[in-house]
Protein backbone atom coordinates (compact mmCIF):
# COMPACT_ATOMS: atom_id res chain seq x y z
CA UNK A 1 0.00 0.00 0.00
CA UNK A 2 1.41 3.40 -0.78
CA UNK A 3 -0.33 5.85 0.05
CA UNK A 4 -2.99 4.27 2.80
CA UNK A 5 -5.90 6.12 3.82
CA UNK A 6 -5.86 8.99 6.44
CA UNK A 7 -9.54 7.99 7.69
CA UNK A 8 -10.25 5.29 10.05
CA UNK A 9 -11.73 2.65 8.14
CA UNK A 10 -13.85 -0.71 8.65
CA UNK A 11 -11.33 -3.93 9.11
CA UNK A 12 -9.44 -5.16 6.48
CA UNK A 13 -12.09 -8.31 4.82
CA UNK A 14 -11.19 -11.49 4.01
CA UNK A 15 -11.36 -11.76 0.20
CA UNK A 16 -12.39 -15.91 -0.20
CA UNK A 17 -11.29 -17.65 -3.35
CA UNK A 18 -13.98 -17.80 -6.31
CA UNK A 19 -12.96 -19.18 -8.98
CA UNK A 20 -14.63 -18.01 -12.06
CA UNK A 21 -14.01 -19.78 -14.87
CA UNK A 22 -15.78 -17.07 -17.26
CA UNK A 23 -13.11 -14.56 -16.32
CA UNK A 24 -10.36 -16.80 -16.66
CA UNK A 25 -10.99 -17.00 -19.64
CA UNK A 26 -11.52 -13.22 -20.34
CA UNK A 27 -8.35 -12.40 -18.62
CA UNK A 28 -6.52 -15.11 -20.52
CA UNK A 29 -7.61 -14.02 -23.67
CA UNK A 30 -6.44 -10.38 -23.17
CA UNK A 31 -3.38 -11.20 -21.72
CA UNK A 32 -0.78 -10.97 -24.49
CA UNK A 33 -2.27 -7.96 -26.02
CA UNK A 34 -1.78 -6.24 -22.42
CA UNK A 35 1.44 -7.35 -22.12
CA UNK A 36 2.65 -6.20 -25.16
CA UNK A 37 1.04 -3.01 -26.22
CA UNK A 38 0.47 -1.65 -21.74
CA UNK A 39 3.18 -3.47 -20.33
CA UNK A 40 5.78 -3.99 -23.12
CA UNK A 41 6.83 -7.23 -22.90
CA UNK A 42 7.33 -8.38 -26.64
CA UNK A 43 8.45 -12.01 -25.66
CA UNK A 44 8.75 -14.60 -23.24
CA UNK A 45 10.98 -17.49 -23.19
CA UNK A 46 10.88 -20.18 -20.82
CA UNK A 47 13.62 -22.54 -19.47
CA UNK A 48 12.55 -26.25 -19.08
CA UNK A 49 8.93 -25.82 -19.42
CA UNK A 50 9.12 -30.17 -19.41
CA UNK A 51 10.24 -29.84 -15.71
CA UNK A 52 6.47 -28.03 -15.18
CA UNK A 53 4.64 -30.33 -17.93
CA UNK A 54 5.87 -33.26 -15.96
CA UNK A 55 5.01 -32.02 -12.90
CA UNK A 56 1.53 -30.91 -13.88
CA UNK A 57 0.78 -34.60 -15.42
CA UNK A 58 1.92 -35.79 -12.25
CA UNK A 59 -0.33 -33.69 -10.30
CA UNK A 60 -3.26 -34.04 -12.84
CA UNK A 61 -2.58 -38.09 -12.33
CA UNK A 62 -2.91 -37.40 -8.04
CA UNK A 63 0.43 -38.25 -7.81
CA UNK A 64 1.79 -34.97 -6.29
CA UNK A 65 0.88 -31.85 -5.09
CA UNK A 66 3.19 -28.48 -5.48
CA UNK A 67 3.48 -25.08 -5.11
CA UNK A 68 4.90 -23.19 -7.65
CA UNK A 69 7.81 -20.91 -5.72
CA UNK A 70 8.44 -17.79 -8.19
CA UNK A 71 11.18 -14.90 -7.78
CA UNK A 72 9.22 -11.90 -7.39
CA UNK A 73 11.30 -8.95 -9.04
CA UNK A 74 9.12 -6.64 -10.62
CA UNK A 75 5.20 -6.09 -10.24
CA UNK A 76 5.18 -7.63 -14.63
CA UNK A 77 5.91 -10.87 -12.63
CA UNK A 78 2.50 -12.00 -12.85
CA UNK A 79 2.10 -11.60 -16.14
CA UNK A 80 4.52 -13.74 -16.90
CA UNK A 81 2.93 -16.65 -14.73
CA UNK A 82 -0.50 -16.63 -16.78
CA UNK A 83 1.64 -16.78 -19.90
CA UNK A 84 3.42 -19.31 -18.68
CA UNK A 85 0.54 -21.87 -17.29
CA UNK A 86 -2.12 -20.57 -19.76
CA UNK A 87 -0.06 -20.03 -23.05
CA UNK A 88 4.00 -22.28 -22.83
CA UNK A 89 2.84 -25.10 -21.20
CA UNK A 90 0.29 -26.04 -22.85
CA UNK A 91 1.56 -25.47 -25.85
CA UNK A 92 5.03 -27.33 -24.44
CA UNK A 93 2.78 -30.30 -23.61
CA UNK A 94 1.06 -30.68 -27.34
CA UNK A 95 4.54 -31.34 -28.52
CA UNK A 96 5.22 -33.86 -26.56
CA UNK A 97 2.58 -35.67 -26.50
CA UNK A 98 1.37 -35.43 -23.09
CA UNK A 99 -2.60 -34.31 -22.57
CA UNK A 100 -3.10 -32.01 -19.25
CA UNK A 101 -6.44 -31.12 -18.32
CA UNK A 102 -7.59 -28.32 -19.13
CA UNK A 103 -7.27 -24.88 -18.41
CA UNK A 104 -3.50 -25.19 -16.98
CA UNK A 105 -3.95 -23.20 -14.08
CA UNK A 106 -2.65 -22.04 -9.74
CA UNK A 107 -3.95 -20.38 -7.21
CA UNK A 108 -2.21 -18.35 -6.16
CA UNK A 109 -1.20 -16.31 -2.74
CA UNK A 110 -1.18 -12.66 -3.19
CA UNK A 111 -0.76 -9.13 -0.79
CA UNK A 112 -4.22 -8.25 1.00
CA UNK A 113 -2.80 -4.89 0.53
CA UNK A 114 -2.49 -4.79 -2.95
CA UNK A 115 -6.28 -3.87 -3.43
CA UNK A 116 -5.70 -1.14 -1.40
CA UNK A 117 -3.45 0.53 -3.32
CA UNK A 118 -4.51 -0.92 -6.90
CA UNK A 119 -7.91 -0.56 -6.42
CA UNK A 120 -10.70 -2.60 -4.99
CA UNK A 121 -11.60 -4.41 -8.74
CA UNK A 122 -8.28 -5.88 -8.30
CA UNK A 123 -9.25 -7.81 -5.06
CA UNK A 124 -12.03 -8.73 -7.29
CA UNK A 125 -10.41 -9.96 -10.23
CA UNK A 126 -7.58 -12.18 -8.41
CA UNK A 127 -10.55 -13.62 -5.94
CA UNK A 128 -11.73 -14.72 -9.46
CA UNK A 129 -8.73 -15.97 -10.56
CA UNK A 130 -8.57 -18.10 -7.99
CA UNK A 131 -6.13 -15.71 -5.44
CA UNK A 132 -6.25 -15.89 -1.83
CA UNK A 133 -4.84 -13.25 -0.15
CA UNK A 134 -2.09 -13.08 2.92
CA UNK A 135 -2.15 -10.05 5.74
CA UNK A 136 1.89 -10.46 5.71
CA UNK A 137 2.75 -8.53 9.34
CA UNK A 138 0.89 -10.99 11.24
CA UNK A 139 -0.09 -14.31 12.13
CA UNK A 140 -3.15 -14.24 9.16
CA UNK A 141 -5.14 -17.44 10.38
CA UNK A 142 -7.71 -16.84 7.93
CA UNK A 143 -5.35 -16.14 5.05
CA UNK A 144 -3.38 -19.24 5.90
CA UNK A 145 -6.51 -21.62 6.09
CA UNK A 146 -7.10 -20.99 3.35
CA UNK A 147 -4.03 -21.08 1.16
CA UNK A 148 -3.32 -24.25 3.70
CA UNK A 149 -6.62 -25.51 2.06
CA UNK A 150 -5.73 -24.91 -1.46
CA UNK A 151 -2.23 -26.28 -1.80
CA UNK A 152 -3.49 -29.46 0.01
CA UNK A 153 -6.82 -29.54 -1.90
CA UNK A 154 -7.51 -27.76 -4.59
CA UNK A 155 -8.14 -29.24 -8.37
CA UNK A 156 -4.92 -26.52 -9.42
CA UNK A 157 -1.75 -25.91 -8.10
CA UNK A 158 -0.61 -23.02 -5.33
CA UNK A 159 1.87 -20.64 -6.55
CA UNK A 160 3.65 -17.66 -4.23
CA UNK A 161 6.60 -15.49 -4.07
CA UNK A 162 8.64 -16.87 -1.01
CA UNK A 163 10.26 -12.80 -1.01
CA UNK A 164 6.88 -11.76 0.17
CA UNK A 165 7.05 -8.70 -1.92
CA UNK A 166 8.96 -7.48 -5.58
CA UNK A 167 12.60 -5.62 -4.64
CA UNK A 168 13.28 -3.99 -8.00
CA UNK A 169 15.98 -6.55 -9.14
CA UNK A 170 16.40 -8.79 -11.31
CA UNK A 171 19.93 -9.91 -10.14
CA UNK A 172 19.38 -10.07 -6.84
CA UNK A 173 17.25 -12.18 -4.30
CA UNK A 174 16.12 -11.03 -1.63
CA UNK A 175 16.30 -13.18 1.98
CA UNK A 176 12.95 -15.63 1.80
CA UNK A 177 9.75 -15.76 4.12
CA UNK A 178 10.03 -19.14 5.66
CA UNK A 179 5.97 -18.90 5.06
CA UNK A 180 6.49 -21.26 1.84
CA UNK A 181 8.65 -23.94 2.99
CA UNK A 182 5.97 -24.14 6.13
CA UNK A 183 2.98 -24.45 4.57
CA UNK A 184 5.06 -27.53 2.18
CA UNK A 185 5.20 -29.52 5.60
CA UNK A 186 1.78 -28.34 6.39
CA UNK A 187 0.59 -30.30 3.27
CA UNK A 188 2.71 -33.10 4.11
CA UNK A 189 0.88 -32.79 7.00
CA UNK A 190 -2.57 -33.16 5.31
CA UNK A 191 -1.54 -36.08 3.21
CA UNK A 192 -0.60 -38.11 5.87
CA UNK A 193 -3.86 -37.52 8.27
CA UNK A 194 -6.35 -37.72 4.79
CA UNK A 195 -4.21 -41.09 4.35
CA UNK A 196 -3.48 -40.08 0.76
CA UNK A 197 -0.46 -41.01 -1.16
CA UNK A 198 0.77 -38.00 -2.79
CA UNK A 199 3.69 -36.56 -2.43
CA UNK A 200 4.93 -33.16 -2.24
CA UNK A 201 6.93 -30.65 -3.42
CA UNK A 202 8.35 -27.19 -3.99
CA UNK A 203 8.93 -26.14 -7.55
CA UNK A 204 11.61 -22.96 -8.13
CA UNK A 205 11.04 -20.52 -10.91
CA UNK A 206 13.24 -18.20 -11.82
CA UNK A 207 11.81 -14.78 -13.62
CA UNK A 208 14.42 -12.63 -15.40
CA UNK A 209 14.02 -9.44 -17.39
CA UNK A 210 16.35 -8.15 -20.75
CA UNK A 211 15.91 -5.24 -22.97
CA UNK A 212 15.40 -5.93 -26.17
CA UNK A 213 16.89 -2.74 -27.40
CA UNK A 214 19.27 -1.21 -24.78
CA UNK A 215 17.33 2.15 -23.31
CA UNK A 216 20.07 4.21 -23.10
CA UNK A 217 18.61 7.21 -24.39
CA UNK A 218 15.33 6.62 -22.07
CA UNK A 219 17.92 6.26 -19.35
CA UNK A 220 19.93 8.98 -20.38
CA UNK A 221 17.00 11.22 -19.91
CA UNK A 222 15.67 10.06 -16.79
CA UNK A 223 18.98 10.88 -15.21
CA UNK A 224 18.77 14.76 -16.69
CA UNK A 225 15.10 14.46 -14.67
CA UNK A 226 16.18 13.77 -11.55
CA UNK A 227 19.57 15.34 -11.39
CA UNK A 228 17.84 18.62 -12.41
CA UNK A 229 14.61 17.25 -9.71
CA UNK A 230 17.83 17.46 -7.12
CA UNK A 231 19.35 20.29 -8.22
CA UNK A 232 22.59 18.88 -9.56
CA UNK A 233 21.89 19.59 -13.74
CA UNK A 234 25.23 19.58 -15.41
CA UNK A 235 25.53 18.93 -18.64
CA UNK A 236 26.59 15.24 -19.37
CA UNK A 237 30.04 14.62 -21.12
CA UNK A 238 28.64 12.21 -24.07
CA UNK A 239 26.34 12.16 -26.45
CA UNK A 240 22.48 11.20 -25.55
CA UNK A 241 22.81 7.11 -26.05
CA UNK A 242 26.45 7.05 -26.49
CA UNK A 243 27.46 3.31 -25.58
CA UNK A 244 31.19 3.91 -25.30
CA UNK A 245 32.95 2.41 -22.36
CA UNK A 246 33.43 6.10 -21.35
CA UNK A 247 29.98 6.96 -21.45
CA UNK A 248 29.13 4.07 -19.50
CA UNK A 249 31.39 4.95 -16.93
CA UNK A 250 30.46 8.78 -16.81
CA UNK A 251 26.93 7.62 -16.39
CA UNK A 252 27.95 5.68 -13.73
CA UNK A 253 29.11 8.70 -11.46
CA UNK A 254 26.07 10.70 -12.23
CA UNK A 255 23.97 7.75 -10.93
CA UNK A 256 26.57 7.66 -7.69
CA UNK A 257 26.50 10.85 -7.24
CA UNK A 258 23.38 11.45 -7.42
CA UNK A 259 22.37 8.14 -4.83
CA UNK A 260 24.88 10.47 -2.91
CA UNK A 261 23.12 13.37 -2.68
CA UNK A 262 19.90 11.75 -1.54
CA UNK A 263 21.35 9.72 0.55
CA UNK A 264 23.43 12.74 1.82
CA UNK A 265 19.94 15.07 2.07
CA UNK A 266 17.93 11.66 4.01
CA UNK A 267 20.95 11.46 6.69
CA UNK A 268 20.35 15.57 7.25
CA UNK A 269 16.62 15.11 7.28
CA UNK A 270 17.04 12.62 9.61
CA UNK A 271 19.46 13.66 11.70
CA UNK A 272 17.66 17.34 11.98
CA UNK A 273 14.49 16.57 12.58
CA UNK A 274 14.28 13.16 14.73
CA UNK A 275 17.93 13.54 16.19
CA UNK A 276 19.19 10.13 14.35
CA UNK A 277 23.03 11.26 14.93
CA UNK A 278 23.93 9.11 11.56
CA UNK A 279 27.47 10.07 9.87
CA UNK A 280 26.61 12.23 6.49
CA UNK A 281 28.61 12.99 3.76
CA UNK A 282 29.10 16.29 4.09
CA UNK A 283 32.50 15.98 5.95
CA UNK A 284 35.43 15.05 3.68
CA UNK A 285 36.00 11.22 3.23
CA UNK A 286 39.54 10.17 4.31
CA UNK A 287 41.51 9.42 1.14
CA UNK A 288 41.67 5.87 1.46
CA UNK A 289 37.59 5.62 0.85
CA UNK A 290 38.17 4.99 -3.16
CA UNK A 291 37.14 2.26 -5.24
CA UNK A 292 35.50 -0.73 -3.54
CA UNK A 293 36.04 0.76 -0.30
CA UNK A 294 34.30 3.80 -0.88
CA UNK A 295 31.54 1.66 -2.49
CA UNK A 296 30.98 -0.50 1.01
CA UNK A 297 31.14 2.57 3.06
CA UNK A 298 28.31 4.15 0.76
CA UNK A 299 26.25 0.85 1.15
CA UNK A 300 26.81 1.36 5.27
CA UNK A 301 25.72 4.56 5.29
CA UNK A 302 22.82 3.35 3.67
CA UNK A 303 21.81 0.48 6.07
CA UNK A 304 22.11 2.99 9.08
CA UNK A 305 20.07 5.27 6.86
CA UNK A 306 17.42 2.12 6.91
CA UNK A 307 17.33 1.81 10.54
CA UNK A 308 16.89 5.20 11.02
CA UNK A 309 14.19 5.36 9.08
CA UNK A 310 12.75 2.06 10.60
CA UNK A 311 13.27 3.26 14.05
CA UNK A 312 11.33 6.61 13.95
CA UNK A 313 8.32 4.21 12.45
CA UNK A 314 9.03 1.18 15.50
CA UNK A 315 8.80 4.04 17.82
CA UNK A 316 5.66 5.56 17.51
CA UNK A 317 4.39 2.13 17.19
CA UNK A 318 6.03 0.44 20.10
CA UNK A 319 7.92 -2.22 18.03
CA UNK A 320 10.93 -3.73 18.91
CA UNK A 321 13.59 -3.45 16.18
CA UNK A 322 13.73 -7.34 15.94
CA UNK A 323 15.04 -9.61 12.86
CA UNK A 324 15.96 -7.77 9.62
CA UNK A 325 14.66 -4.83 7.47
CA UNK A 326 11.71 -6.66 5.58
CA UNK A 327 10.65 -8.55 8.58
CA UNK A 328 10.48 -4.73 10.67
CA UNK A 329 8.56 -3.38 7.37
CA UNK A 330 5.97 -5.88 7.74
CA UNK A 331 5.19 -5.64 11.49
CA UNK A 332 5.17 -1.49 10.99
CA UNK A 333 2.61 -2.06 8.21
CA UNK A 334 0.26 -4.28 10.36
CA UNK A 335 0.48 -1.71 13.15
CA UNK A 336 -0.14 1.13 10.52
CA UNK A 337 -3.09 -1.20 9.32
CA UNK A 338 -4.55 -1.56 13.12
CA UNK A 339 -5.03 1.78 13.23
CA UNK A 340 -6.77 2.53 10.03
CA UNK A 341 -8.95 -0.44 9.40
CA UNK A 342 -10.66 -1.13 12.89
CA UNK A 343 -13.55 -2.38 14.51
CA UNK A 344 -14.24 0.81 16.72
CA UNK A 345 -15.44 2.57 13.97
CA UNK A 346 -18.45 0.13 13.15
CA UNK A 347 -19.15 -0.73 16.35
CA UNK A 348 -22.72 -0.50 17.78
CA UNK A 349 -23.48 1.84 18.98
CA UNK A 350 -21.39 4.02 16.30
CA UNK A 351 -18.83 6.15 17.64
CA UNK A 352 -19.73 10.04 18.26
CA UNK A 353 -18.43 12.47 15.75
CA UNK A 354 -15.70 13.65 18.18
CA UNK A 355 -14.44 9.86 18.57
CA UNK A 356 -14.62 9.64 14.86
CA UNK A 357 -12.68 12.41 14.29
CA UNK A 358 -9.90 11.09 16.97
CA UNK A 359 -9.98 7.91 15.04
CA UNK A 360 -9.09 10.13 11.85
CA UNK A 361 -6.37 11.12 13.55
CA UNK A 362 -4.91 8.62 14.64
CA UNK A 363 -4.99 7.00 11.11
CA UNK A 364 -3.84 10.15 9.56
CA UNK A 365 -0.59 9.99 11.93
CA UNK A 366 -0.35 5.84 11.38
CA UNK A 367 -0.23 6.90 7.57
CA UNK A 368 2.67 9.58 7.91
CA UNK A 369 4.79 7.21 10.21
CA UNK A 370 4.70 4.11 7.92
CA UNK A 371 5.74 6.66 4.99
CA UNK A 372 9.17 5.71 6.45
CA UNK A 373 8.74 2.39 6.22
CA UNK A 374 7.99 2.33 2.13
CA UNK A 375 11.13 4.61 1.79
CA UNK A 376 12.66 1.74 3.09
CA UNK A 377 10.86 -1.22 1.17
CA UNK A 378 12.84 1.04 -1.81
CA UNK A 379 15.89 0.58 -0.46
CA UNK A 380 15.84 -3.56 0.67
CA UNK A 381 17.78 -4.90 -1.82
CA UNK A 382 20.60 -2.04 -3.03
CA UNK A 383 23.98 -2.97 -1.87
CA UNK A 384 25.82 0.22 -3.47
CA UNK A 385 27.43 -2.61 -6.11
CA UNK A 386 25.33 -3.63 -7.91
CA UNK A 387 25.89 -1.20 -11.16
CA UNK A 388 29.45 -0.74 -10.94
CA UNK A 389 30.01 -4.89 -10.55
CA UNK A 390 27.62 -5.51 -14.27
CA UNK A 391 26.83 -2.36 -15.75
CA UNK A 392 24.43 -3.23 -17.86
CA UNK A 393 21.80 -1.12 -18.86
CA UNK A 394 18.87 -3.53 -17.27
CA UNK A 395 20.96 -3.04 -14.04
CA UNK A 396 21.39 0.86 -14.60
CA UNK A 397 17.25 0.62 -15.29
CA UNK A 398 16.75 -1.01 -12.19
CA UNK A 399 18.71 1.05 -10.32
CA UNK A 400 17.23 4.86 -11.99
CA UNK A 401 13.93 3.32 -11.19
CA UNK A 402 14.52 2.55 -7.55
CA UNK A 403 15.60 6.65 -7.18
CA UNK A 404 13.09 7.68 -8.92
CA UNK A 405 10.67 5.70 -6.74
CA UNK A 406 12.52 7.43 -3.32
CA UNK A 407 11.85 10.97 -5.09
CA UNK A 408 8.17 10.35 -6.14
CA UNK A 409 7.95 9.06 -2.14
CA UNK A 410 9.84 12.26 -0.67
CA UNK A 411 7.57 14.50 -3.00
CA UNK A 412 3.99 12.84 -1.89
CA UNK A 413 3.76 11.19 -5.08
CA UNK A 414 2.58 7.79 -5.67
CA UNK A 415 5.41 6.09 -7.40
CA UNK A 416 3.32 3.50 -9.62
CA UNK A 417 2.78 2.60 -12.16
CA UNK A 418 6.71 2.65 -13.46
CA UNK A 419 7.45 4.36 -16.86
CA UNK A 420 8.26 1.67 -19.44
CA UNK A 421 11.76 2.48 -21.42
CA UNK A 422 11.26 0.06 -23.31
CA UNK A 423 10.26 -3.30 -24.84
CA UNK A 424 11.58 -5.88 -22.68
CA UNK A 425 12.03 -9.49 -22.93
CA UNK A 426 11.24 -11.85 -20.27
CA UNK A 427 13.28 -15.54 -19.25
CA UNK A 428 11.30 -18.11 -17.42
CA UNK A 429 13.24 -20.80 -15.90
CA UNK A 430 11.80 -23.72 -14.04
CA UNK A 431 13.91 -25.39 -11.52
CA UNK A 432 14.10 -29.17 -10.20
CA UNK A 433 11.64 -29.55 -7.81
CA UNK A 434 12.70 -29.48 -3.97
CA UNK A 435 11.05 -33.47 -2.19
CA UNK A 436 9.28 -31.68 0.73
CA UNK A 437 8.21 -35.33 1.83
CA UNK A 438 11.75 -36.63 1.68
CA UNK A 439 12.28 -33.87 4.31
CA UNK A 440 9.24 -35.09 6.56
CA UNK A 441 11.38 -37.01 8.85
CA UNK A 442 13.76 -34.28 9.68
CA UNK A 443 10.84 -32.14 10.68
CA UNK A 444 8.88 -34.22 12.92
CA UNK A 445 12.74 -34.37 14.67
CA UNK A 446 13.20 -30.67 14.73
CA UNK A 447 10.66 -28.58 12.76
CA UNK A 448 12.39 -25.12 13.02
CA UNK A 449 15.61 -26.27 10.96
CA UNK A 450 13.58 -28.31 8.51
CA UNK A 451 11.75 -24.86 7.89
CA UNK A 452 14.78 -23.25 7.92
CA UNK A 453 17.03 -25.57 5.94
CA UNK A 454 14.13 -26.18 2.85
CA UNK A 455 13.96 -21.83 2.67
CA UNK A 456 17.88 -22.06 2.43
CA UNK A 457 17.63 -24.92 -0.18
CA UNK A 458 15.40 -22.89 -2.55
CA UNK A 459 17.13 -19.56 -1.86
CA UNK A 460 20.16 -21.14 -3.39
CA UNK A 461 17.94 -22.67 -6.42
CA UNK A 462 16.48 -19.20 -7.25
CA UNK A 463 19.86 -17.22 -7.20
CA UNK A 464 21.59 -19.79 -9.70
CA UNK A 465 18.70 -19.51 -11.92
CA UNK A 466 18.99 -15.73 -11.86
CA UNK A 467 23.27 -15.52 -12.51
CA UNK A 468 24.34 -13.96 -15.68
CA UNK A 469 25.40 -16.55 -17.18
CA UNK A 470 22.22 -18.57 -16.49
CA UNK A 471 19.72 -15.90 -17.65
CA UNK A 472 21.31 -14.51 -20.63
CA UNK A 473 21.05 -18.17 -22.21
CA UNK A 474 20.19 -18.86 -25.88
CA UNK A 475 16.19 -19.84 -25.03
CA UNK A 476 13.78 -20.72 -28.06
CA UNK A 477 12.18 -17.06 -29.07
CA UNK A 478 8.58 -17.34 -28.69
CA UNK A 479 6.95 -14.11 -29.38
CA UNK A 480 3.27 -13.60 -27.36
CA UNK A 481 0.44 -14.65 -29.46
CA UNK A 482 -1.28 -12.44 -31.39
Amino acid sequence: MVNPSTRAQPPLDFIPPALDRRVLALVRLGLPHWMRWREQIQQVDVINADGLVHLLQAFDAQETRFLLAFRHPSPLDSYCLGHLLWYAVPRRAKELGIELKRPVHSHFIYDRGIPLWAGNWVGWIYSRLGGTPIQRGKVDRQGLRSARNLFANAQFPLAAAPEGGNNGHTEIVSPLEPGVAQMGFWCVEDMHSQNRAERVAIAPLGISYRYITPPWQELDRWLDRLERENGLASPPTYSPGDTSKAAIESRYQRLYTLGEHLLTLMEDYYNRVYGAALVSSRTALPTEFLGEAKTNYFASRLSALMDAALQVAETYFKLPPKGGPIDRCRRIEQAGWDRIFRQDVVGNPPPSDVERGLADREAEEASLRMWHMRLVESFVAVTGQYVKQRPSAERFAETVMILRDTVCLIQGQNPFPRPKLGPQRAVLTVGEPLSVSDRWPDYKTNRKQAVAQLTADLQTALEAMISPTSSELETPKTDLPQ
